[in-house]
């Protein structure tokens, strides 16, 4: 498998907590995002330190360093178009700096953050996120 294929310009709210914070890089909408040590959002990855594994919701929209970013939180429901999902499946943090992925793709030495689940096969998704911070092995 490998990271979700997301139509950015498509990503919408269903329901659900949102927050707004600064980017602390060039960030797209439908990406995977972590709350830096400055309080920017930053582009989150399992490869990296424990703090960029830590995700803290899913962008909803997208913008260079500096610009306001929306971020669907915990317990949002997110329509992630154009990505194509298994309902029930549980998705991850992936390597890939914003990734989204399923757990087959995680790998031994990595941290552990699952984003949420998918409730359609057409992409609505809903976040629920658990940072294990920890490595699988």
């Amino acid at each position: 498998m490998s990271d979700l294929s997301i139509t950015a310009a498509s990503v919408v709210l269903v329901s659900g907590p949102t927050f707004q914070a600064s980017a602390g890089e060039a960030i797209t909408a439908g990406a995977a995002v972590y709350t830096s040590a400055t309080n920017t959002v930053k582009l989150a990855q399992t490869d990296g330190t424990l703090a960029e594994a830590a995700a803290t919701g899913i962008a909803l929209n997208g913008g260079g360093t500096g610009q306001p970013i929306v971020v669907a939180g915990d317990g949002a429901t997110v329509s992630l178009v154009g990505a194509t999902t298994a309902v029930g499946v549980l998705y991850y943090v992936s390597n890939a700096a914003g990734g989204i992925c399923p757990i087959g793709d995680i790998g031994s030495a990595d941290k552990v953050t699952a984003l949420g689940y998918a409730t359609s096969v057409a992409g609505a998704f809903t976040i629920k996120i658990v940072n294990t911070q920890q490595v699988l092995a």
